[in-house]
């Protein structure tokens, strides 16, 4: 690999794309490797690095430090301080003779006072089956949503005062909920990081149907107009109730597949939270200078939440409320896992004592950091996602 230092503006650009960062080629267009490793802090602070990016450059500084250990190791070797090959008792692979042969290996060696040290990169952990039991969650959550619906009269609302109803309004929701999960899920296919965005996103919407389920069963609200065709209750049929229950799970619980003919799941919308959901998480995890599929995400979420309402099948408190409970968490979720020390419980740390906290610890333990937006093809795995968590580079120590 040639040395970051001889690295021309198009090799600068590159790199950027490689560790997908483009929002910031525009900015460092007519920057070569030299000027890349003179980026400080500073730098961020005022135009144009300033409006790239709201971290304050966090995430390229990082990887900055790293082009700078890698330059400082490359210079090193060029100067013949570092030691070659088999040389002090090294295989070719890096592991001592010693250490091979069973025995632990020796301190690390010193030439001309400087000592080599192992530096431990930590990189995210796939662990797939902590997202299968986020999923498991969720579907659980989701399910036991279904049960508790109930119907009465309709009680009055200023939107319905304001507004006739449209009777092809819902449709219009639903299909934009469909699109925008859609589009969720093919991002979400590339993301090289999927399995850690994956159970994020099922924890969340799992914790959301499950606030959904409790607000839906303490408080009952009625029908929000009178064109609902309802189901009859069916008190004690267990095996009636399931049917409904996975007729409702395979339409996806939409209207417009003829699954949902159930009443009473009002406060809040199920629907509000998925359009909400769907749209923070394609903003969170796509480049930020993809503005303009963000704007026609935020649209599809905008108009299908209108939409909702104009077609009288919520009331308005029930989209007020999705929308601030989905927002909420999902913000207070991402900070948590983007501040390493909101990860430890303490005193000082206020979300540990919210009651899913213990889970957020589970999911997020082995995650260090913000997780890039990096892109890869949904099958370009490679060995080392699942053979090791760590990598290792020689820093000197004087």
């Amino acid at each position: 690999m040639k040395d970051v230092t001889e690295w021309s503006e198009q090799d600068v650009l590159r790199w950027l794309c490689e560790e997908g960062m483009q929002e910031y080629c525009d900015a460092l267009g007519g920057a070569d490797g030299t000027a890349l490793l003179r980026l400080t802090e500073a730098d961020f602070r005022s135009p144009p690095l300033k409006l790239v990016s709201s971290d304050g450059g966090r995430q390229l500084l990082e990887r900055l430090e790293t082009l700078r250990i890698a330059a400082h190791i490359a210079a090193a070797h060029r100067n013949g301080h570092l030691p070659n090959g088999h040389a002090n008792g090294h295989l070719p692979n890096g592991v001592w003779k010693a250490e091979a042969n069973g025995a632990p290996p020796p301190p690390p060696p010193r030439l001309n006072g400087v000592r080599h040290e192992m530096v431990h990169i930590p990189i995210p952990n796939a662990s797939w089956g902590k997202t299968a039991v986020a999923f498991l969650y969720a579907v659980v959550c989701f399910v036991t949503t279904t049960v508790v619906i109930s119907t009465r009269p309709p009680l009055p609302d200023k939107f319905f005062d304001l507004f006739d109803r449209v009777e092809w309004a819902f449709s219009i929701c639903e299909i934009n909920g469909m699109l925008l999960v859609g589009l969720w899920i093919v991002q979400w296919t590339f993301l090289k990081y999927r399995s850690i965005i994956g159970r994020r996103f099922f924890f969340i919407v799992g914790t959301l149907y499950l606030y959904r389920c409790v607000t839906m069963y303490i408080t009952t609200l009625p029908v929000p107009g009178m064109h609902f065709k309802c189901s009859p209750k069916l008190m004690g049929n267990w095996e009636v109730q399931m049917r409904r229950i996975m007729k409702m799970i395979a339409g996806g619980g939409l209207s417009i597949t003829g699954s949902h003919t159930m009443c009473g799941d009002y406060l809040y919308s199920g629907h509000t939270v998925m359009l909400t959901l769907t749209y923070l998480f394609i903003k969170e995890y796509s480049p930020k200078r993809l503005w303009w599929y963000h704007w026609i995400c935020w649209t599809l979420s905008a108009v299908g939440i209108f939409c909702i309402l104009l077609a009288h099948d919520h009331y308005t408190v029930d989209v007020v409320v999705a929308y601030f409970i989905t927002t909420r968490l999902f913000w207070w979720y991402h900070t948590l896992a983007n501040q390493q020390s909101l990860k430890e419980t303490s005193q000082s740390n206020p979300f540990s004592r919210v009651w899913w906290y213990r889970l957020f610890q589970y999911f997020e333990e082995n995650v260090n950091g913000i997780v890039p937006r990096n892109y890869q093809l949904p099958l370009s795995w490679r060995l080392s996602h699942w053979n090791r968590n760590v990598q290792y580079s020689k820093l000197e120590v004087h």
